[in-house]
């Protein structure tokens, strides 16, 4: 018995770390990619905002209005909770490493914000092909249908981490010296997961320092605005100069520094991919709806066989297309530090920042998600809110844990930090990205784990 559940134990590992090196080497896709002239950042920019505008929202639709229902909406009312207490036990240990550690503000956002989309679906339909998640499979289902309700599970928890992104990542950088040149050009706009690309350009992406704008006639000129940032040294309204943008609404201009505030922080949190999350949950949530979606042309599926269709062909796109556009970053992101490097001092990695992240990102949070939710499972016992599914424990184990975003590089441009932070993030980003393999210990964990819970 421990000879058979020993080697179980090699063969789930072995599995994991193939699924782990498939991820890995579809980033190096796309730095080889970049390294041949195939594509560079401005194709990585145009990718990523067709991925944000098009492709995942529709992804989002499809597997949110496929697998909710009436019976099953209270697990995905559970992840939504998961995935705010998560983000704000993230961003309390980033605090704690800026305030205590000082270490540098955008360390929040690096533990705040992990790879919450292309990294995991790719991983888990990877994990499908090795097959070890058919121990984890309780009712009468098969593997793809079980694989296909772990991805909407891990899409509701990054539709909740996008709407952060938007509207927490850039306030959680604090810059201290705002640009006086008037003509700098704008950075490009590489997120991995492709969120900051929902805005046109980065002059779009909003800031601490942004007003709500509608597009109109751009200003010719520089302005003064209030603005708050949203965890600076110390609590303060400031007056910064912007680069030129487009006229306020009506009346902008009447309210006070702190309401414009919170009503661009809630204006933030309105992008595509949530608005095809709620259309998908609206879909799954109305019976004739979904049957007329979702089931088979006999069953009275009147859309299924060529709208949904092809929503699933552009939505299965977003998979792999950020990991591509991971790669095309982060090699240009070294080609552009080994080029500074020639002609400044170069920029050392900052080890113990790094450390601290990678411990967190691999090691502490894996065993705190681990953990808790193998003692929730355990505690309910049978009629418990989590009980019935170990995919979603599964699952739930494995959304906190991973790289960090590859849109941190978005935030620290939009909030205007010094290029040598940029250089910095950059390297501990291609840092945590070559080690994710270890990801497999992580994934072995909560699958021992899921099925203990059993």
């Amino acid at each position: 018995m421990a000879a058979s559940s020993g080697s179980g134990i090699v063969a789930s590992f072995v599995s994991a770390i193939q699924a782990s090196l498939s991820v890995l080497l579809v980033i190096s896709y796309g730095a080889i990619a970049a390294r041949l002239g195939l594509l560079d950042t401005k194709n990585g920019k145009a990718i990523s905002k067709i991925c944000v505008k098009m492709f995942l929202p529709a992804l989002l639709l499809v597997k949110i209005g496929s697998e909710l229902h009436l019976q099953s909406a209270y697990r995905y009312a559970i992840i939504l909770l998961w995935a705010f207490i998560a983000h704000i036990i993230s961003f309390l240990i980033g605090l704690f490493a800026h305030y205590v550690f000082g270490m540098p503000d955008w360390i929040t956002a690096a533990i705040m914000f992990n790879n919450t989309t292309s990294y995991p679906l790719l991983l888990v339909q990877s994990l499908d092909e090795t097959g070890i998640l058919k121990h984890l499979i309780v009712a009468d289902e098969s593997t793809r249908e079980a694989i296909e309700r772990a991805k909407s599970y891990f899409l509701v928890f990054a539709t909740v981490s996008s709407c952060l992104t938007f509207a927490v990542g850039p306030r959680l950088i604090d810059s201290e010296h705002e640009p006086e040149d008037d003509h700098k050009s704008n950075p490009s706009d590489d997120d991995l997961d492709g969120y900051a690309a929902d805005r046109e350009d980065f002059d779009e992406v909003p800031g601490e320092r942004t007003s709500l704008l509608v597009p109109q006639i751009p200003r010719q000129r520089h302005e003064s605005v209030a603005s708050i940032t949203f965890f600076p040294s110390k609590p303060k309204f400031t007056t910064v100069r912007r680069r030129p943008r487009y006229i306020a609404r009506p009346h902008w201009e009447d309210f006070s520094p702190r309401v414009k505030w919170w009503l661009l922080f809630f204006y933030d949190f309105l992008n595509a991919p949530l608005l095809g999350a709620v259309l998908g949950a609206i879909i799954g949530l109305t019976p004739p709806l979904q049957r007329a979606f979702f089931n088979d042309t006999y069953e009275g599926g009147i859309f299924t066989a060529w709208l949904t269709e092809s929503w699933k062909n552009i939505g299965g796109l977003f998979v792999p297309l950020p990991l591509i556009v991971a790669g095309i970053s982060l090699y240009t992101s070294y080609q552009e530090s080994k080029q500074a490097s020639s002609e400044s001092p170069r920029t050392s990695l900052p080890w113990l920042t790094t450390i601290f992240i990678l411990v967190v990102r691999f090691i502490i949070w894996p065993v705190l998600s681990i953990g808790a939710i193998y003692g929730i499972v355990k505690s309910e016992g049978r009629d418990g809110i989590l009980s019935g599914d170990p995919i979603l424990w599964f699952t739930m184990m494995l959304m906190p844990t991973g790289p960090p975003a590859m849109k941190l590089i978005t935030m620290v441009q939009v909030s205007d930090a010094s290029i040598e932070d940029e250089r910095r993030i950059a390297k501990i980003l291609t840092v945590s990205y070559i080690i994710s393999p270890v990801l497999a210990f992580t994934v072995v964990g909560a699958l021992r784990a899921s099925q203990a819970a059993m």
